[in-house]
């Protein structure tokens, strides 16, 4: 598989960084990491910015191989994050381009690339986690509309979002990975209540959400009734194939950051320290190769990241453990200072096992789906 870039494509990074060079200057400062309403907006702002620039559809109405090259540079140049609205670009909105009526992507990815809206996921159940498709919040039909109850966790931005990509269980008596169905919900509708959650790190970025008799309209499913399983593992392919581009960009350059504390502190004579930022080093390359690998096969697939996307949602989540458990070492004492970006960095890397899959359903993943396993084995 050919992983250079076209001479096209090398043009679009260079006018890409020209762009991101001029225009990052100029942004206002970020808000507090506390204040979410003033968190959405800087983050759709920045959004708007990317759209009136041309390159707000590149999550979408690209080649995965030019939407890769985007995620790289701007995350090299420090760019704002997709922030507060990484469900509704990295998740929702890829699913129901890939999956929606032209009604429902006409109504609902506009919005998502302009700013406008925001998007929450409302997948995982306290009683239900790591087993996905043993959740019970149940979807009635009453004619036009479904009638919701039950009750989501880890729900990420719920507190500024405007829909939430919802599972339901559509049928109770199907087997339980066929009685699902895909809705977005409106999340100002009567009968949600939106319960943040707070973190180890201290952010408040995700939420429990209860549902009492929320009315969703049918037209706002996505998928067939009950075929919303396989829908999902289109949202989760998104989730683990691409989203996290701009994090290993990110870890690249923290490396490096990290190598140059540990020579600034006397922890560069370690040999033994410096053989594990090696060996990072080495891994953090071959994930990058990898990523470059899944994308150049999701082009060929017509743009959907295959199960390739398991692999490396399991060794990076691993690896960027390491990484931070080695900037605690470098760092000493220091590292319990949370006033240290690191140090938060470290404690949000404790979650990356089990955020997006656990660690143990992507190696079920990869045992059964890519070498062919049997289940159980």
């Amino acid at each position: 598989m050919d992983l250079t870039y076209t001479q096209e494509e090398e043009d679009f990074r260079q006018r890409l960084r020209e762009w991101l060079a001029a225009v990052l200057p100029k942004l206002p400062p970020k808000p507090s990491p506390d204040d979410w309403p003033a968190r959405r907006a800087y983050d759709t702002g920045w959004q708007r910015t990317l759209f009136d620039a041309g390159y707000g559809e590149l999550h979408w109405n690209a080649s995965p191989t030019q939407h890769l090259i985007f995620l790289e540079e701007t995350e090299r140049a420090g760019a704002p994050y997709v922030g507060a609205n990484f469900v509704g670009l990295l998740h929702a909105g890829p699913t129901i381009a890939a999956e929606g009526t032209r009604e429902q992507r006409e109504r609902w990815l506009p919005p998502v690339l302009r700013g406008d809206e925001v998007w929450c996921q409302g997948f995982s159940e306290p009683d239900a986690g790591s087993d996905l498709a043993s959740l019970r919040t149940r979807a009635v039909r009453d004619g036009d509309t479904y009638v919701v109850t039950g009750s989501k966790i880890w729900t990420s931005h719920a507190e500024v979002a405007d829909w939430c990509e919802l599972l339901v269980r559509t049928d109770p008596d199907a087997p339980k990975h066929r009685g699902i169905s895909w809705l977005a919900m409106p999340m100002d509708a009567p009968g949600i209540t939106v319960r943040p959650l707070r973190t180890l790190a201290g952010s408040t970025e995700f939420a429990e959400v209860f549902l009492d008799e929320v009315r969703v309209p049918v037209a706002n499913r996505v998928g067939a009734e009950n075929d919303g399983w396989r829908v999902t593992m289109v949202t989760l392919s998104f989730e683990r194939g691409t989203a996290f581009v701009g994090e290993v960009v990110a870890c690249r350059r923290t490396l490096g950051e990290l190598a140059a504390a540990a020579k600034a502190n006397g922890r560069w004579d370690d040999a033994v320290l410096r053989r594990r930022l090696g060996r990072l080093h080495a891994e953090l390359a071959a994930l990058w190769r990898l990523t470059q690998w899944n994308v150049s096969e999701a082009e060929s697939e017509g743009g959907v990241p295959g199960t390739g996307g398991s692999v490396f949602k399991l060794r990076y989540s691993h690896a960027r453990q390491e990484l931070y458990d080695t900037a605690a070492e470098v760092l000493g004492p220091d590292a319990l200072d949370l006033d240290r970006a690191w140090t938060l960095d470290w404690l949000s890397s404790l979650s990356y096992t089990i955020a997006a899959g656990t660690s143990q359903i992507q190696q079920n993943i990869v045992a059964e789906r890519i070498l062919g396993l049997p289940k159980g084995s």
